[in-house]
C-alpha cells in the first residue's frame, strides 16, 4: 500500500513556517495539517558537534508543541543547519550578516544538514540527513543583487538553492537537493512508512 494510502488513518500534523517544507510535502502527494504557530527554545549546548544540532533542534521543537496527541495524530517537525568552516550559519539577521555569510560560502564547500523528527503519543523517531554543497566564487555585485532582490533572511546560510543564487553559483551538489530546500523528503518517506508499519500498525 502507498504511503498516502496508509496516512489517511491518521492525523498528520506538519510543525513548521516554512514555505518550503509545506510545498515539498504537498508534492508528495502527502496530506497533512499545519499546527498552529507556538514557542520553542531552540538553544543547544555550546559543546554539541555541529552535525548533532539539526536533530536536536527538531527534537526540541516536536517536544515543545502544546496540545497533546491523539493516538491518531503523527506530528512531523524538522530544523535545518548550514555548516561552513565547522561554524553553524543561522538566519541572517540582517543585510551584512547576509553578506558575511554568502562571503564565508563563496568558493567553497559547506554542509546542509536537516533533522527530523517524527512523534506521536506513545513512540518518538528522529534522524537527519547531510548534503555537500559546493559554490563557485561569488563576486560582491553578485551577492549584493541576490540578497536585495531575494531578500533570503528566512533562510538558514542566507541562500535557497531553489532561487537565482542555486542556478549561477552552485556547481555541484553530493546528496539530496530537496534537503538543502530544508526537508529530506525521500528520506522522510520511507522513515514515515517504516515508522506506521514498526510502531502504529503493530500497537493496534
Amino acid at each position: 500500500m502507498l504511503l498516502h494510502k496508509k496516512l489517511e488513518n491518521y492525523n498528520l500534523i506538519l510543525a513548521s513556517a516554512s514555505p518550503r517544507r509545506r510545498q515539498l510535502l504537498a508534492d508528495c502527494g502527502i496530506q497533512f495539517t499545519l499546527a498552529e504557530k507556538f514557542e520553542c527554545d531552540e538553544t543547544f549546548p555550546a559543546t554539541m558537534p555541529c552535525c548533532e544540532v539539526a536533530q536536536h533542534i527538531s527534537t526540541l521543537k516536536s517536544n515543545a508543541y502544546p496540545n497533546p496527541l491523539s493516538e491518531k495524530d503523527i506530528l512531523l517537525t524538522a530544523d535545518t543547519v548550514v555548516i561552513a568552516e565547522n561554524k553553524i550559519l543561522g538566519k541572517p539577521a540582517d543585510r551584512a550578516e547576509a553578506v558575511e555569510m554568502l562571503t564565508l560560502l563563496s568558493g567553497r564547500k559547506h554542509t546542509v544538514i536537516t533533522g527530523v523528527t517524527i512523534r506521536t503519543a506513545t513512540h518518538t523517531h528522529s534522524f537527519s540527513v547531510e548534503t555537500s554543497v559546493y559554490f563557485r566564487a561569488l563576486t560582491s555585485e553578485e551577492m549584493d543583487y541576490y540578497i536585495d532582490t531575494y531578500k533570503p533572511f528566512d533562510k538558514a546560510g542566507a541562500y535557497g538553492i531553489q532561487e537565482w543564487i542555486g542556478y549561477v553559483a552552485i556547481e555541484g551538489i553530493e546528496g539530496s537537493f530537496f534537503n538543502v530546500m530544508g526537508l529530506p523528503v525521500q528520506r522522510l518517506y520511507v522513515e514515515l512508512d517504516l515508522f506506521i508499519e514498526t510502531y502504529l500498525r503493530n500497537s493496534k
